[in-house]
């Protein structure tokens, strides 16, 4: 017979516990986009849809090492979130805002011409 999984987790010693629970908290913030998409509860289908896209090309997305940035904010919003880019030194971590949207960032005054 089966034993619930819980009821397994409650006789490991309290060391194991912990270490597992901190491995699943690691695992729970770094997540393929699949097990992202999944994780929200959300269907290929139901991401295309939002995207205004075929499934299959939700699916080409998944399956990328190398995405455009562009491609991958999008993603990450269709799904209600927000994407960052961020890069850590050993002094510390800096947000990338380059990528932000152009109609975000504030526009640059115009030169007139022959000035």
């Amino acid at each position: 017979m089966a034993k619930p999984f819980k009821d397994l987790r409650a006789k490991l010693p309290a060391a194991a516990q912990k270490r597992a629970t901190a491995r699943a908290n690691v695992l729970m913030q770094e997540m393929p986009l699949y097990e992202l998409r999944q994780a929200r509860q959300l269907s290929q289908v139901q991401l295309a849809r939002e995207l205004h896209v075929g499934q299959a090309n939700v699916s080409k997305i998944e399956q990328r090492t190398d995405v455009y940035i562009s491609t991958l904010r999008s993603y990450v919003e269709a799904m209600g979130g927000e994407l960052e880019i961020t890069a850590k030194f050993p002094q510390g971590v800096v947000k990338i805002n380059q990528f932000e949207t152009i109609a975000a960032k504030p526009s640059k005054p115009r030169r007139a011409r022959g000035a």
